[in-house]
């Protein structure tokens, strides 16, 4: 397998709420639900920086097409980071994450290894961590 990851793709409950939470509230673009033709076909796709894209699916469906059943959700399965620039912008995504409706986990904060970081929740719970790491810059 070669170390290539194209697309990201969150099991949500409601992509309707999903959508406008990514679109609306944290301002990424997109051309919204597509697929909904198709039985169990309608997804988001948000084109993000360095050709990844983030998808968002319900989460019914990929148990289904997964031949897995639903599960309770748990927000430390893993992580999503979002490197930013400074410790400023840290606090303002986490900001525009807060007005989105994000709850705010835990606020910036200066972290041992040398950097700052805070984590919020989008609507499904998937647990975000916004992180200046004066090692790892965004580019």
């Amino acid at each position: 397998m070669k170390p290539s990851i194209r697309v990201l793709t969150l099991g949500v409950r409601d992509l309707e709420t999903s959508l406008a939470f990514y679109r609306d509230g944290l301002g990424l673009a997109t051309e919204g639900i597509i697929g909904a033709e198709f039985e169990g076909g309608a997804v988001v796709f948000f084109e993000l920086n360095g050709g990844l894209v983030l998808a968002l699916y319900p989460k019914v469906q990929i148990a289904k097409d997964a031949n897995l059943p639903v599960s309770q959700p748990s927000a430390i399965e893993f992580t999503i980071g979002h490197n930013v620039n400074s410790k400023a912008e840290v606090d303002a995504v986490l900001e525009e994450a807060q007005q989105a409706g994000a709850p705010l986990v835990e606020p910036g904060r200066d972290r041992a290894w040398g950097g700052y970081s805070g984590h919020f929740q989008d609507p499904d719970g998937h647990l975000w961590e916004v992180v200046w790491n004066p090692q790892m810059p965004p580019q």
